[in-house]
């Protein structure tokens, strides 16, 4: 070779960009630039809170008439008027409520916690593809269960970790080593779950946070299964860590990452239900019929091993819906006469209302309507409402509750 192409080479070489050393760079950045971001969202000795709600919201969760919630409230059961003489519902307040109404009937209506003979409920929320709404799902079931009144723990079982940061911790900095679920399900010194699991601002809604560190089971697992020192395979450890602290709530609800790794195959063992989300078009469509081809096939070999595979219910969740698209009518009318009552009747709508809470990691549950167009807000509200009030009447029926 010559000098002069040599020197080309060369040249090229000292142009190209060291990889490694770019992305963790930029991941250093951004980090701290996201920190910063948080931060200024909500200051070090600031706590996220949940909003109060509006006598009718109440009303709803409590599942009473508003008349009647405003007798009870006059009869000194609710909280204090503001200075207008209106009221306004903590969650707290709609738990309160929902004992005194209980105690004055003497039947457990109201408290919905789960009864002698009914089982503890986990739906794992699943995708193989990233953007079907899957975390938004998720967070917004979980918290709707909690303001209903059911003791709820969400399990953040994502590397990426959207559901802890929506839930107010932060990955990077609020999750320390073996604070995951992987502490309580790794093959060397696991921990006892009660240990990694916590309280959040929303009252009977816990958390068990993820972050990167989840990944290390996707590793270890295959050298575990090698090696045979696993006591337990590993399609069996996280619903048997769940046992430990099942007499506590009533509903688990797991945000899956989205693969088919050994962490998404053992949620789907732990799990009494199963909901697949999908983005009504067609790309995403394509992509769910892979996914579920690699998932039967994959939940057949953990059957023969010994895993659980049989559910209470497992439904498809259409979202992201626009429903003045016309072709995402036509692919949801396409996957309903294929599905037919596998897919959930209300689909959960496209809305710039939940985006923008997004932005300031808030459910649509936290942020306040004022904030929002008024009919922007109620219509994503209204859709959200009816997505989970449809979840949880399959829930109440598995347990033979109306």
């Amino acid at each position: 070779m010559g000098k002069r192409s040599c020197s080309r080479v060369l040249a090229l070489q000292d142009d190209q960009e060291h990889l490694p050393s770019l992305l963790a760079t930029d991941a250093k950045e951004l980090s701290y630039q996201l920190q910063q971001h948080q931060a200024k969202i909500f200051p070090p000795l600031s706590q996220k809170t949940i909003r109060t709600f509006s006598p009718a919201e109440a009303a709803a969760f409590i599942g009473i008439g508003e008349g009647y919630l405003r007798q009870v409230a006059a009869d000194g059961h609710g909280p204090d008027p503001l200075a207008n003489g209106r009221r306004l519902y903590s969650a707290i307040d709609m738990d309160r409520i929902r004992r005194v109404l209980d105690e004055r009937n003497g039947t457990p209506k109201y408290v919905p916690a789960r009864r002698p003979g009914e089982k503890l409920q986990i739906v794992s929320v699943m995708n193989f593809k990233g953007g079907s709404g899957k975390t938004t799902t998720a967070a917004h079931l979980a918290q709707f269960m909690a303001l209903r009144g059911y003791r709820v723990l969400a399990v953040d079982l994502d590397p990426q970790a959207s559901l802890s940061a929506l839930f107010g911790h932060q990955p990077e900095f609020d999750v320390g080593e073996g604070e995951t679920i992987y502490g309580a399900i790794r093959y060397e010194a696991p921990r006892p779950i009660a240990d990694i699991v916590r309280a959040t601002y929303t009252p009977n809604l816990h958390l068990i946070p993820g972050n990167l560190e989840l990944m290390e089971f996707e590793h270890e697992t295959p050298k575990a299964m090698a090696s045979g020192t696993a006591e337990t395979m590993f399609f069996a450890r996280i619903g048997e860590v769940l046992t430990e602290i099942e007499s506590l709530y009533d509903v688990v609800v797991i945000d899956c990452p989205p693969q088919l790794g050994f962490l998404t195959m053992s949620a789907l063992c732990a799990a009494t239900s199963v909901l697949i989300t999908v983005h009504p078009q067609m790309l995403d469509v394509m992509s769910m019929s892979q996914f579920l081809t690699m998932t039967s096939e994959l939940m057949s070999v953990v059957e023969k091993a010994g895993g659980r595979t049989s559910y209470d219910w497992m439904r498809y969740l259409v979202t992201r819906f626009e429903p003045n698209d016309g072709p995402q009518s036509q692919m949801t009318g396409f996957m309903r006469a294929i599905f037919g009552n596998r897919m959930l009747h209300n689909a959960m709508v496209k809305s710039t209302a939940v985006a923008d809470a997004g932005v300031t990691k808030q459910t649509l549950y936290e942020v306040e309507r004022s904030q929002f167009t008024r009919g922007t807000y109620d219509r994503a509200l209204e859709s959200l409402n009816l997505v989970n009030g449809e979840i949880e009447a399959h829930i109440r029926s598995t347990w033979g509750r109306r």
